[in-house]
């Protein structure tokens, strides 16, 4: 599925206007796009006749909360019962304004902001929402004079019942106040709003308020939200963790943006969500008189003494996604361990240093130079220790591989101590990096990652011209002209051993003659499903990353079902 960024989003609808579509159509088409699931949502519940149906919309000042009142608009005059509530201002923007002008008398209107003046004054009473909340202003009613303090009280809690009163009547509660140009953080006075208690279904217009639809990152407070209509395109933030779990369901809503204003952004880096139907090309097609040859030879560079389990889940990986023949070059206790676990493999044992690395001595180049030219790609890393024998390895590799490269594990952190290694690459290179081998790359912390995880993948794609595959919840592929973000798998996956199987798939498709960009989306999205199958057989508790391998099988047939092959 192709999806936009923030700013491309803004480009496209400025393009629409440029082909005939104007803002104020688009913002009707979105308006009346929301009231429609707004009805098909009502017409599930209980509630489900209009007249017993309260929809609450909370706006803002922008076209957000245009959208909102298009919909309010349109919802009233099909009998249901319709509050608006105000929370940043009244509207702005001239199209949001035109929309609020027309509502009828019948849709109620709450004042839910407070002047600046009054901001002003509250502050420099020391009061806050609480404090306001918990006041008993019974007593300031019956009192003939009040002070000033008191007045703003008395006016402040009035305000917050109204808005209050409003939210916890709602069957239906709709979030516009801030739309996917929002970034920083939520003021208190709205993040309470959001934290009223209430049984409504809630549904956030395009993105839930509090998110930064281009970085996936959420203001404390943010609105939740069961579900999240998505206006034109789907924004790429959204694929993201937090700001995906604030989203609840996502629909994606057509409001007539014309097919080639997207021309405008063409040529830009493109941004994709991987899909069944994505993966057309993956797994190839197995004719009658295939062999083994035709599916390629992966080469894996894997394991130690220590760490032989990185070598039987990467070797396992390859070789349960269709691989042809896979090669594990290793030291030899590694390859006692694997050959008995994956007997299907062959191997090629390596010199041991005291400590159960593999050696860089003797006729080891000579060898892996022998095995790498015979490979269709060669995966590295997993599990191999990181020495001054296993970086030389590594740097040999990727000096002299002709076919992709896959580097994992211990081969990043490898890289992290010299990144010369990947200026002398000959090949197409893949790296699988979880945020905090990412962080070693980038000599920063894992915080700094996972706020920055679409920028950190693009930025080390474009720099050094390679995959970059940044692991975790929402997967980011990126090359230098592509981002695409994963929706497979679970937290069940998160059990040392998973990232060895990805680059043992990845491998596999490599090989099996995929362009290592695509290959890297079809391995982490299949990875995903053959963890979903796992989890759903076992549960996210139970399952490990040997069942992951065993649902591979489960995945390949969902796969192909799928795609109606």
């Amino acid at each position: 599925m192709r999806v936009v960024t923030t700013k491309q989003m803004a480009k496209v609808e400025n393009m629409a206007e440029k082909l005939g579509v104007s803002k104020k159509i688009l913002m009707q088409n979105a308006g009346r796009k929301l009231a429609e699931r707004i009805m098909e949502i009502s017409s599930k519940e209980e509630f489900s006749v209009p007249e017993n149906t309260n929809v609450v919309f909370l706006t803002g000042s922008g076209n957000n909360g245009g959208d909102c009142f298009a919909a309010a608009y349109i919802l009233i005059y099909r009998g249901y019962n319709v509050t608006v509530v105000n929370l940043v201002n009244l509207p702005s923007t001239e199209l949001a304004r035109e929309c609020f002008e027309i509502l009828p008398e019948r849709v109620k209107i709450v004042t839910g902001w407070r002047s600046e003046d009054v901001s002003a004054a509250i502050e420099a009473a020391k009061l806050d929402y609480t404090t306001i909340w918990n006041t008993d202003i019974s007593v300031l009613t019956q009192k003939k004079e009040l002070t000033a303090v008191e007045k703003l009280i008395l006016s402040e809690k009035n305000r917050i019942t109204d808005i209050r009163n409003a939210v916890v009547s709602a069957d239906i509660l709709v979030d516009g106040v801030f739309g996917t140009g929002f970034h920083g953080q939520l003021d208190k006075d709205i993040m309470s709003v959001f934290a009223i208690g209430t049984g409504a279904y809630r549904v956030a217009v395009d993105i839930p308020s509090g998110g930064d639809g281009s970085k996936g990152t959420v203001s404390t407070g943010i609105f939740k939200a069961d579900e999240t209509v998505c206006l034109g395109c789907l924004k790429f933030g959204m694929t993201q963790y937090p700001l995906k779990k604030f989203c609840g369901k996502i629909t994606v809503a057509d409001i007539g943006i014309p097919k080639n204003a997207y021309n405008v952004i063409e040529g830009k880096r493109e941004y994709y969500r991987i899909e069944r139907n994505s993966l057309a090309g993956f797994p190839p097609k197995r004719e009658r008189d295939a062999h083994k040859g035709t599916f390629g030879t992966v080469l894996i560079i894997s394991g130690s003494s220590s760490m032989r389990g990185a070598a039987v889940f990467a070797v396992l990986g390859a070789l349960k996604s269709g691989a042809g023949v896979v090669r594990l070059a290793s030291v030899g206790k590694c390859i006692d361990t694997v050959s008995i676990l994956a007997p299907e493999a062959t191997f090629i044992e390596l010199e041991s240093d005291d400590n159960g690395f593999m050696r860089c001595g003797g006729k080891t180049k000579e060898i892996l130079y022998d095995a790498v030219k015979k490979a269709d790609s060669v995966v590295i890393g997993s599990g191999m220790g990181v020495t001054d024998d296993t970086m030389e390895i590594l740097r040999f590799v990727v000096q002299n591989a002709e076919t992709p490269v896959i580097i994992d594990a211990d081969g990043i952190n490898c890289i992290s101590k010299d990144i010369e290694i990947l200026m002398d690459k000959k090949s197409e290179v893949i790296i699988t990096p979880h945020p905090g081998e990412m962080a070693r790359l980038l000599k920063c912390n894992s915080e700094m990652i996972n706020e920055n995880r679409i920028m950190v993948a693009e930025k080390y794609a474009e720099q050094y011209g390679i995959t970059v595959v940044l692991k975790g919840a929402g997967t980011i592929i990126s090359d230098r002209c592509r981002t695409s973000a994963n929706h497979t798998g679970n937290a069940g996956m998160s059990k040392g051993g998973s990232g060895d199987i990805l680059s043992g798939i990845i491998g596999s498709a490599v090989a099996q003659g995929i362009p290592p960009y695509d290959a890297a989306c079809a391995g982490v999205y299949m990875h995903g499903l053959a963890g979903d199958a796992a989890a759903e057989k076992l549960g996210q508790e139970a399952m490990l990353p040997r069942d992951i391998i065993s649902c591979l099988s489960d995945a390949f047939r969902i796969l192909k079902e799928k795609q109606g092959s």
